[in-house]
């Protein structure tokens, strides 16, 4: 294989990124956007010695599970990279994906992986958006996504992951951007003001908070912004966040609110959240329910147990656990994010939680080496990168009976798991959850029990 030559090739796999995968003579082609079921006409773009990467020119035959996407833009946005898969298609993807990575990661040949959990409705689902500001080539200020592994702009106020809300906010900030002649930000030369917009939803209450992120520390003509924000219903939070840093870093520290709440509202089941701007907050509602309930079900919470809740954030989960459980402590590195959960819970009356500021592989053990602190039940519900091996060694040192662990990226999970299986705990229950349909992405939540 050569780079840029033309050929055919039926796709029969895909890669953890949503890649086609096909092969000939033993020659493996990965191709974006093409799905498990194509006859496709590829270029090789990057050949290697086993393998090359193809771009996609035609699909000579389509596969069964190809659909025609709702957005139009979904090959240039990296957003979306299978939202061309039916959905029943897409679930059985991700819940593959989990089984592989616990396979060949983990090492887990004979765990029974549960059905994921999909959604009824899998468009809409986002309460976060997070947009981009540039210029075109006319020097007409544009909003939308980055193209896939770039920074350019792709032009598009209507993401249908998102709410109905988020194009009117879109097309109301570049209406105020050109009457007034505010400039987007310019990430070569540092200069312009505007660099994206934050906009949250509360799906049961209705509130809007919109979060401007700024090149400076204050707007022209603001009172014309507020004014046109303000004419959408539900609108609760406008403020500035201030970013003067030369960062691919969305969000600076500084808050100034200019109009209305400093937070927005919301519920997960019967408990009810504050979200500001720079808070921690699941973003598909939903599903979040659902994984939480799955949570608090393995916990098998009494009344009587003690639980950590480590990467807690604003509380989200805490808040659940604390509702069955004898007392719970959380554990977030964001100072902010605990301020929220101090309020979370100070808002549902929950007296019997108690938060720590700092990072989880650090607060947990000197907690327990200096206070020897118990746990019950642990839960864990880290970044993509996993849990830190000190603190994986300081849960077995606890030996709690049960250990949740909730995770966003289902190969440092395998490799999380197969530590603690490995002193002394038995994989009880694996339950993939989709949190964001047409994306590659699969949250899973995990039982462990300490063996006897």
């Amino acid at each position: 294989m050569k780079k840029n030559d033309l050929v055919q090739v039926r796709i029969e796999d895909m890669g953890v990124n949503g890649e086609g995968i096909g092969k000939i003579d033993g020659f493996a082609l990965f191709v974006k956007d093409a799905v498990i079921g194509d006859l496709v006409e590829v270029k090789i773009m990057k050949p290697k010695k086993n393998y090359a990467y193809a771009r996609l020119e035609r699909i000579l035959e389509p596969s069964p599970h190809r659909v025609e996407p709702l957005c139009k833009m979904h090959r240039q946005c990296g957003g979306c990279q299978i939202q061309v898969l039916d959905y029943q298609e897409q679930l059985r993807f991700k819940e593959n994906k989990v089984k592989n990575h616990l396979k060949r990661i983990g090492g887990f040949a004979d765990i029974s992986v549960l059905p994921i959990i999909g959604m009824e409705t899998p468009y809409y689902y986002r309460n976060k958006a997070q947009f981009p500001f540039g210029t075109d080539k006319a020097g007409n200020p544009i909003t939308g996504f980055y193209a896939g592994r770039t920074h350019s702009i792709i032009p598009n106020t209507q993401c249908y992951l998102g709410v109905d809300k988020n194009q009117i906010i879109l097309e109301k900030i570049l209406d105020y951007m050109k009457q007034n002649h505010v400039k987007a930000y310019d990430e070569v030369s540092g200069s312009g003001l505007i660099r994206h917009v934050l906009i949250r939803v509360g799906f049961v209450t209705k509130e809007i908070m919109v979060c401007l992120v700024i090149n400076g520390r204050n707007l022209p003509q603001t009172d014309k912004l507020v004014k046109s924000l303000c004419e959408i219903e539900g609108m609760t939070s406008i403020s500035l966040n201030v970013n003067q840093e030369k960062t691919n870093v969305i969000l600076g520290q500084e808050l100034i609110y200019l109009w209305g709440e400093d937070y927005i509202t919301d519920f997960i089941g019967d408990i009810k959240y504050q979200i500001s701007p720079l808070s921690f907050y699941q973003v598909n509602p939903v599903q979040t329910e659902k994984l939480y309930k799955s949570a608090l079900e393995y916990a098998g919470l009494t009344g009587k147990e003690t639980v950590w809740d480590l990467y807690c954030g604003i509380g989200t989960i805490s808040l659940f656990l604390a509702q069955r459980a004898k007392e719970v402590y959380g554990v977030e590195l964001v100072p902010q994010a605990i301020e929220d959960a101090r309020k979370n819970a100070a808002l549902n009356g929950i007296d019997n939680v108690k938060f720590f500021v700092g990072k989880a592989e650090e607060v947990l053990p000197e907690q327990y080496e200096t206070n020897y602190v118990y746990a019950d039940v642990i839960v864990v519900d880290p970044p993509r990168k996993g849990c830190d091996e000190t603190l994986l060694n300081t849960i077995v040192q606890m030996q709690p009976l049960r250990v949740v662990y909730v995770s966003c990226d289902s190969a440092t999970l395998a490799r999380d798991l197969r530590y603690l299986v490995d002193r002394g705990y038995e994989l009880k229950r694996v339950q993939p959850v989709d949190m964001f349909p047409a994306t590659v992405h699969v949250e899973t939540v995990c039982l462990l029990s300490k063996v006897k």
